[in-house]
């Protein structure tokens, strides 16, 4: 996308998503690689465990919205997941992560723009069985990782880590 305004619905909800996923990038950046199997409970996901989870809910988010017949209802949730994602190595380094999560973004964005805003204004069942448009389920993918990003902020403030949002509006 270039740096001038969004012309389409679809550029923004674009535009937000690799606004987000940057954001979460950066927040995955300034913990120490050493603290990613770091949880602040038992029951709770690592920090690796939160970057997978975003990285794979995002290759399925984007692959079945660009999907001419996509259905979250098709199959269950992991098999969802596993369509997407079964190439990638159970364990990967936290810069493996980073890179992934870097790499289907770009693959995401070129996939979506690809399909076209009038694909994304199209109907597709959601996991709840109801139908929404194509872009209003990015918009909620958009709203996941932003959810987590501030997981992964809170986890950095747990560590005794300045969170990158932080860093950077008090220009540290």
């Amino acid at each position: 996308m270039s740096d001038d305004a969004p012309a389409t619905l679809l550029d923004e909800a674009l535009e937000a998503w690799a606004y987000t996923r940057r954001g979460l990038l950066a927040e995955a950046e300034v913990i120490p690689d050493d603290d990613y199997d770091w949880r602040p409970h038992p029951e709770a996901r690592s920090v690796a465990e939160i970057l997978r989870h975003i990285l794979e809910s995002g290759r399925m988010a984007h692959g079945e919205l660009a999907r001419e017949a996509g259905d979250f209802t098709r199959q269950g949730f992991e098999a969802h997941l596993q369509e997407y994602s079964e190439e990638l190595p159970d364990d990967l380094f936290p810069d493996e992560l980073r890179g992934h999560l870097e790499t289907s973004l770009e693959e995401g964005l070129g996939v979506l723009s690809e399909a076209g805003e009038l694909h994304m204004l199209g109907r597709i069942r959601r996991f709840d069985g109801v139908f929404g448009t194509r872009l209003a389920w990015l918009q909620h993918h958009v709203a996941h990782e932003s959810h987590h990003r501030g997981q992964v902020a809170l986890y950095a403030r747990q560590l005794d880590i300045v969170p990158a949002l932080t860093q950077k509006i008090e220009g540290s």
